[in-house]
């Protein structure tokens, strides 16, 4: 068999020069890509009677991929957006392997062709100030995990922090002298700093007084003074939830997620007046254009517009039902 055919030691390179040495892809994007590989490698080998080891370059072609996405979706019940996602990492390969394999060229060229799936895209979620108060009062401040909680969520909704980024800060990247503010590394391998407010701040410097549960732990550890994984995270938001709901029934009708809470930190923004491109530095957006879908759901902003809106032939001002009695009379 000829090695440059064979598909092993093609996916180690991709992975150990192009991703991690050559692209400095951040963990999160190699722990994705990996994924995406291991589910894929898993439907070839039943496909194709043949060890992952064993296959050749040529064995992954453009219908078994296409059949491999299908099966995520009507087996593993993924979403579209999901779908595209390991799609992606699947064509990021396949570009590498273009200067790797070029005699393969027409093969790839069909995988690159594989086309992403479309699917709705619905108006984004977030709290109002009410069930946000609530959350953050959920936790028992009384305990260390009360006041870790508490800490976290304040500074997730207040910076609108991905998932990864919150758990991934270290003590050192919160400055709590003038110009108090958050550091860190996003997408793309960006550097960003997001200011602190004068709350955020003071719960931030009371929870660096606490004693380290381990040497060089992170910002928020868990109870081992570990880093916080993604399912402890959905884990705590899930239980303050419940007990916030209790004053705050609202949150009953909410799936509250860390990204809920980005989404949330957007719309405060939005709401107080703050220009789209600011958003989109706040948030670290690659592009001003995906600060729109806070525009999309921002239903104040849209009455507020349609109130200086002058219909043809009418009057500015929103609609106004009739007297109530003119109204029955009008509908007999």
């Amino acid at each position: 068999m000829n090695t440059s055919h064979n598909l092993a030691p093609l996916l180690e390179r991709f992975f150990l020069q192009r991703l991690m040495q050559q692209r400095q892809a951040s963990k999160h994007t190699v722990a994705s890509y990996r994924d995406t590989f291991r589910l894929l490698l898993q439907f070839a080998q039943q496909r194709l009677h043949i060890a992952p080891s064993r296959m050749e370059f040529n064995s992954i072609d453009a219908p078994l991929i296409v059949d491999f996405l299908d099966n995520l979706e009507k087996n593993r019940g993924v979403t579209a957006r999901s779908r595209n996602l390991r799609l992606t990492a699947i064509r990021s390969f396949y570009r590498y392997a273009v200067y790797e394999v070029p005699e393969r060229s027409a093969q790839i060229q069909r995988v690159l062709a594989i086309p992403n799936k479309r699917f709705s895209r619905g108006l984004v979620h977030y709290l109002t100030r009410a069930e946000v108060d609530a959350l953050l009062a959920a936790p028992d401040q009384r305990t260390w995990s009360g006041r870790r909680d508490h800490a976290f969520m304040l500074l997730a909704v207040q910076t609108g922090l991905r998932l990864s980024e919150l758990t991934g800060l270290e003590r050192r990247d919160i400055t709590l002298d003038t110009g108090s503010h958050v550091r860190v590394i996003g997408k793309g391998r960006k550097e960003r700093s997001t200011p602190l407010s004068k709350q955020t701040r003071a719960v931030m410097k009371a929870w660096l007084q606490e004693p380290s549960r381990a040497e060089g732990q992170p910002l928020f550890p868990n109870a081992q003074g570990g880093r916080l994984s993604a399912h402890g995270v959905h884990y705590m938001l899930s239980k303050h939830v419940a007990t916030a709901s209790k004053s705050c029934p609202s949150l009953n009708e909410k799936r509250v997620t860390p990204h809920v809470l980005r989404h949330t930190t957007a719309m405060d923004l939005l709401q107080a007046g703050v220009d789209r491109a600011v958003i989109a530095l706040w948030l670290g957006h690659e592009s001003v254009e995906t600060t729109q879908i806070y525009l999309d759901a921002n239903l104040a902003l849209k009455e507020e517009i349609l109130g200086k809106a002058t219909p043809p032939g009418g009057t500015p001002g929103r609609f106004k039902p009739d007297d109530e009695l003119m109204a029955f009379l009008k509908g007999l």
